[in-house]
């Protein structure tokens, strides 16, 4: 008699989905440092610019600066600190978009900022995104097709195009795999380590009433097996 072990196909599909889920989360919470930290970046050149008499050619001052002084960030050159302010001065008095911002990539912002001739529009495709998770190819092939317009002029409101959907891809974009300092081709462990990396120095800068303590700590539970723990003191 065999003393192999036989199981259900699906038997263990709820660790998967905690995985994913858990995947999902950390994913999230990095994209929206990301898109604050750009609009915060994008709210200080706004008001620079207004207070020097030589308006935007500042910002070549600027990058140049922060190339110097950090040379290993990425995005930051010229281009990159104009669309930080193209975001920040395009949504700063649009309430609409305040719940919105942080759930979009990067990369699909400056498409729909680039892609949309309204505000109207630019609310569309963002609601679209941030309810469908759409990645930068999913965005383009709807902003192509002109599927805001469709459902303008449409009665019956049009089934957006098909496209392959992947969520992962959707929040991790060049911009976030930038902003974590991963390589073109990363593992999962180099992952997780970028992003405890990156909110660790985080948690660090609010000050002495938090401490890291470490990653990886042995816990006890179903779920959870190992923590990344924060103390307050």
């Amino acid at each position: 008699m065999s003393n192999k072990l036989t199981h259900n196909p699906g038997q263990f599909d709820e660790v998967i989905h905690i995985i994913d889920n858990a995947r999902s989360r950390a994913m999230k919470a990095v994209n929206a440092e990301l898109i604050q930290m750009y609009w915060s970046v994008g709210a200080y050149l706004s008001e620079l610019c207004s207070a020097s008499s030589f308006g935007d050619k500042i910002i070549d001052d600027v990058a140049a600066y922060i190339a110097r002084e950090n040379h290993g960030v990425k995005g930051f050159n010229r281009r990159g600190l104009y669309r930080m302010k193209q975001f920040y001065e395009t949504y700063k008095d649009d309430e609409f978009v305040t719940p919105l911002v942080t759930q979009i990539s990067w990369t699909n912002h400056l498409l729909i900022m680039s892609g949309s001739k309204t505000a109207d529009e630019r609310h569309f495709y963002m609601a679209l995104c941030a309810k469908e998770h759409y990645s930068k190819r999913e965005l383009e092939r709807q902003i192509g097709t002109s599927y805001y317009e469709r459902s303008m002029i449409s009665a019956k409101k049009p089934m957006p195009e098909s496209v392959s959907h992947d969520v992962r891809e959707s929040i991790l974009d060049t911009y976030v795999r930038e902003f974590l300092d991963l390589p073109e081709q990363f593992s999962e462990k180099n992952l997780r380590k970028a992003i405890i990396e990156n909110l660790k120095q985080f948690i660090l800068e609010f000050g002495r009433d938090f401490t890291f303590i470490g990653e990886g700590v042995p816990c006890s539970g179903r779920q959870y097996r190992f923590l990344h723990r924060l103390a307050v003191l």
